[in-house]
């Protein structure tokens, strides 16, 4: 399959991003995989070449573009637990940068470049996301429902908070239909009725779901956190999504 770095026009310059696609000859509904919080590395190119085995375009942008091409922060082959407390120290002032604002007109830029590339079918595209990506796929479903058809989350970061934006109370803008895939801690029962809540209030079709005996990062498979068990267990919930919500594309 076809892969490359690409350079995406934003506002506020160019992000550098990873997409791959099938080399047979058709077009192929887009999908907008957001990284999670680690950033963009091969571990999510491998994830992205999977997804598009199945018929997807894929395009993975730095998130952190604004702070320098991937990877912006020196990262280790395998992230165990020892190197965690420092990496992440320097992984924490790159997703707080990450305002929402930021967040919305990279998402406008994002979905222009995805849509406009020759290999990319018309209709609509899916977002997904990991980590805190999950977060900025909702935002992406919410601010263009006419464009994403499908939206994901996987081990989400922050989706229910007491901030005025935050992602679940941009629910009621959705059309897409939805999955959350959560690890045991990821939510409280509280917060993860609230967003229940949501949802049912938006009239979309929508699973959330704990996968049973994760903790938070367990798609990784670079992580400490991975499970082998529960990445299978993702795409068999995300690939029927992306049939049933992008089929006509």
């Amino acid at each position: 399959m076809p892969a490359k770095m690409l350079q995406i026009p934003t506002p506020d310059g160019q992000a550098d991003a990873f997409a791959v696609f099938s080399d047979d000859g058709e077009r192929h509904p887009g999908v907008l995989l957001y990284m999670d919080a680690i950033g963009l590395r091969p571990v999510l190119e491998e994830m992205a070449r999977e997804l598009a085995g199945h018929g997807y375009y894929v395009l993975v942008p730095n998130v952190y573009y604004r702070h320098g091409p991937a990877p912006v922060v020196e990262l280790p082959e395998h992230i165990g637990e020892g190197v965690r407390p420092a990496l992440f120290a320097r992984l924490m002032p790159l997703v707080e940068a990450h305002t929402t604002e930021r967040a919305l007109r990279d998402a406008d830029a994002y979905l222009e470049f995805l849509t406009a590339q020759p290999e990319v079918s018309a209709g609509p595209v899916a977002a997904i996301g990991y980590c805190m990506g999950a977060v900025l796929a909702v935002r992406t479903a919410a601010a263009h429902p006419g464009r994403v058809a499908a939206v994901a989350g996987f081990h989400p970061g922050a989706l229910v908070t007491d901030a005025p934006d935050s992602a679940h109370r941009l629910v009621p803008n959705l059309t897409a239909e939805v999955h959350v895939g959560l690890a045991e801690g990821d939510m409280t029962p509280e917060a993860l009725g609230e967003l229940n809540q949501a949802l049912d209030a938006a009239g979309v079709g929508y699973t959330t779901e704990i996968y049973p005996g994760t903790i938070h990062g367990f798609t990784m498979s670079d992580t400490d956190a991975f499970d082998p068990t529960a990445l299978q267990h993702h795409w068999d919930r995300l690939l029927p999504l992306l049939d049933r919500a992008l089929a006509g594309s």
